[in-house]
């Protein structure tokens, strides 16, 4: 099975990696739905990082892992932009409907596919901007957002949200392209984003922790901390624009979720938009 595993194309490879980061974080949003009557948003978020910090360090220190590498400010960049991307979602989604806001932060693919190509000088090829493009308006239809003139600002933080995910998953390829373990990643953004959310908090409050509520956070610390594992892998196992489309599949399986778990009932137009979301994925796959 190994051996198997290790002849197939770094592309296939690495769009499998995002589909397992694709169902954990779709995993993770089914906790967060969970804990909202317990926790604030806040809190979710502190506890998300803790728990991730706290399991990837006691392997790290297990194994006696070196934490500090030479390349620490590259570190310091990715954990900065991906926590940027946290807070600025978390806002919008405080402001926004819910579905305007997600839908803003999932520019994160245009934004990181901008990012290669003014930076890194690529060629968008004309098969890869036809998949970005046919993903994104899925996305769109799927979550039907709605924009008014009073909430421009909070519309602003949410587009920004996806800009620093788009950076973030840049930087998550440059340390992958610096050899760097994506364990080593994981634990820098925990470890800096749960230092950041204490500070956070010390100007919020907690709510208690229960044996009713325990197990919410302990889901959504393992399910968050997984499918950082699987991105950080897919992005550097594969190809850039193959592993971003594939991320688009956290929404069909945030909505075969919400269909089993609480009944919401995806409409023909929502099925409409989720094959065109996995269509992205398709014709991307056959990128070069």
């Amino acid at each position: 099975m190994t051996e198997l595993w290790q002849r197939l194309p770094s592309g296939r490879l690495g769009a499998g990696w995002m589909i397992v980061a694709a169902f954990c974080f779709a995993t993770m949003g089914v906790f967060v739905k969970l804990g909202k009557p317990f926790f604030s948003p806040a809190e979710l978020l502190f506890y998300r990082t803790l728990i991730g910090f706290t399991s990837v360090s006691l392997v790290v220190f297990a194994r006696r892992q070196p934490v500090l590498p030479p390349n620490w400010g590259a570190h310091l960049k990715r954990s900065f932009t991906g926590y940027a991307a946290i807070v600025c979602l978390f806002y919008a989604i405080t402001e926004l409907p819910l579905a305007t806001a997600v839908t803003l932060n999932y520019t994160s693919t245009l934004f990181f596919a901008l990012i290669c190509v003014l930076w890194l000088r690529e060629k968008l090829t004309g098969r890869v901007s036809v998949a970005l493009l046919i993903g994104f308006a899925g996305i769109v239809t799927l979550l039907r957002p709605s924009f008014d003139s009073q909430t421009w600002l909070a519309a602003l933080v949410g587009l920004m949200s996806g800009f620093f995910a788009g950076a973030s998953i840049f930087q998550v390829r440059e340390l992958g392209q610096m050899g760097e373990p994506e364990w080593r990643t994981v634990w820098w953004f925990t470890g800096v984003s749960t230092l950041l959310s204490l500070v956070w908090l010390v100007f919020h409050r907690f709510s208690p922790i229960s044996s009713a509520n325990v197990w919410i956070l302990a889901g959504l610390g393992a399910s968050a901390t997984a499918g950082q594992l699987a991105m950080t892998r897919a992005y550097k196992e594969g190809r850039k624009f193959l592993a971003a489309s594939f991320g688009y599949l956290t929404v069909v399986f945030s909505a075969l979720m919400g269909w089993g778990l609480w009944g919401d009932v995806v409409s023909f137009e929502g099925l409409l938009a989720m094959g065109a979301i996995v269509l992205s994925g398709l014709i991307a796959a056959r990128r070069g």
